[in-house]
């Protein structure tokens, strides 16, 4: 018996008996069909709507096709001087509209429908003396139809008036100007309106102003409204920018850690070398820790604050750094080989001393075995990485770089307005310009030769699209002579400034 109650409930809310003009017809009690289900089906079969997969979708299906109907009739219609027969209510306001352009918001659209079968009991009727009265093929003077009044209730608070009238001024005007200021709020009224042109503009214009002081409020945008093209665009443009952009910055406070991780995680991440990334790193947690900052200290100051800390305990193993020990898991601390680099990660009493032990250990064990890197294996998450910043003042732009005792020139060379090359360079240590500055307190290898694994790779931007060009992950044996010496060039063309180049390699067993 309680089966059969259920089912009986059941059924019940879905269909009841209702008058509906002079004839007792089942009908929906509810939305979307308020209407009685014959005049239902007239009104759907008039538009060329399937009843059957309307009643199945039905906040997808009949809106639009209705939808369809009034933008390819009547999008281009003159209404300089129609009458509004719509009013909107949101925000305590009063916003006249026209039909075939609020048809263009699939959630007007549906608010009008509402209205339209809610306030009549021949929806079919209303519906043909709508198309009737809008078609564009009738030349003769129309009757005025009565002004319908729909309400929307808006509880986004990135919703403004100023940014609400923006998006219904772009049902009439596809090119409306949107101002950056305004784009989140155009935005987020656009997704409210579902008005998915307009969200499209939307995004087009956030990623081509993406900026350290932007970048925070578009990704929690673009996550927020789902809008995977946008939150796309904010990784790829801060896996570029994070070291030689945002980390020189006081909007570094305000990257969100999942993004931060996201972006360390890329194999695609640019960065001049480990230890500037470890120090962009450092100035995060810093500028986390100390609100009331609003410029960027001094790495001696950054130094300090994490020295000031008990020494029995080191920063990430306290609770305030439990959190954030999965961001610097994605560092390669054994990509730090400078000794005075090496003394600062043991000075500031940041890492266990369990990382720290193992990467001295891999850097003796390198040193013993001629460089060899043993535990070095995946070149896209393990390798050493540097990197050159290729602006527009640059014809050429070279940088020294010393790995264990073995060391290499990265260059970049322009050769005309959209041509450049880049490669690398093994060198002899007594053909150094500068021998003591360099590689004082370094060790110096005394081998011919030394087998690298390394790839190229080259980024640029170009209208909002990232550009990237690679060599493959090639393994070459580097000697001393030419043409042992050099690695394989990257030749590439672009309009896109600057140019983030990074250069990625191992030292394999010998």
């Amino acid at each position: 018996m309680s089966s059969l109650s259920l089912i009986t409930k059941q059924h019940r809310a879905r269909l009841e008996r209702r008058i509906a003009g002079s004839t007792n017809r089942w009908r929906f009690p509810k939305q979307p069909f308020t209407g009685d289900l014959l005049s239902l089906s007239q009104m759907f079969k008039a538009l060329s709507i399937d009843f059957e997969e309307a009643l199945r979708n039905p906040d997808r299906l009949h809106i639009s096709q209705i939808q369809k109907f009034f933008c390819e009739n009547f999008k281009n219609k003159d209404i300089q001087s129609a009458e509004a027969d719509v009013i909107l209510e949101c925000l305590g306001f009063k916003w006249e509209l026209h039909r075939p352009q609020l048809f263009q918001s699939e959630t007007l659209a549906k608010l009008y429908l509402k209205a339209l079968t809610q306030g009549t009991t021949y929806p079919l009727r209303e519906l043909e003396e709508l198309l009737r009265a809008q078609s564009p093929k009738k030349t003769k003077e129309k009757s005025p139809a009565k002004r319908m009044i729909i309400s929307l209730k808006i509880s986004d608070p990135l919703v403004t008036k100023v940014a609400f009238a923006t998006a219904l001024k772009n049902l009439y005007v596809s090119e409306v100007e949107i101002n950056l200021e305004d784009v989140l709020g155009v935005l987020a009224s656009a997704h409210i309106l579902q008005f998915s042109g307009l969200v499209q503009r939307c995004v087009d214009v956030m990623i081509t102003r993406l900026m350290p002081s932007t970048i925070k409020n578009f990704y929690e945008a673009g996550c927020k409204y789902k809008e995977e093209q946008l939150t796309t665009a904010c990784e790829k443009w801060l896996e570029m920018n994070l070291v030689p952009l945002v980390g020189m910055q006081i909007h570094l406070r305000k990257i969100p850690q999942d993004l931060l991780h996201k972006v360390l995680k890329s194999p695609r991440l640019f960065t001049f070398s480990e230890f500037r990334l470890l120090k962009t790193m450092l100035l995060w947690v810093f500028l986390q820790l100390n609100y009331k900052i609003q410029a960027i200290p001094t790495h001696e100051t950054v130094m300090t604050f994490f020295k000031s800390f008990p020494e029995n305990c080191c920063f990430l193993d306290r609770d305030i750094g439990q959190s954030l020990r999965p961001l610097f898991l994605c560092l390669r601390l054994h990509g730090i080989t400078k000794g005075k680099d090496l003394e600062v990660l043991r000075y500031i009493n940041f890492f266990p001393e369990s990382w720290l032990n193992r990467v001295t250990a891999n850097h003796y064990h390198a040193l013993e075995n001629g460089g060899d890197m043993d535990q070095l294996k995946d070149l896209n998450t393990q390798a050493m990485r540097f990197g050159l910043l290729f602006n527009q003042e640059n014809t050429t732009y070279s940088k020294m770089i010393a790995v264990y005792g073995f060391f290499f020139k990265i260059t970049g060379l322009k050769h005309d307005t959209t041509t450049y090359s880049f490669y690398m360079q093994r060198i002899k240590h007594t053909d150094l310009e500068s021998p003591f500055v360099v590689y004082e307190h370094k060790p110096v290898s005394l081998r011919a030769a030394r087998m690298v694994k390394y790839e190229i790779r080259a980024q640029a931007l170009v209208d909002g699209k990232w550009q990237e060009f690679r060599t493959n992950q090639i393994m070459q044996k580097f000697g001393l002579t030419k043409p042992s010496c050099k690695s394989h060039i990257l030749k590439i063309q672009t309009v896109g400034i600057p140019i983030y180049v990074s250069f990625a390699f191992i030292f394999p067993p010998s």
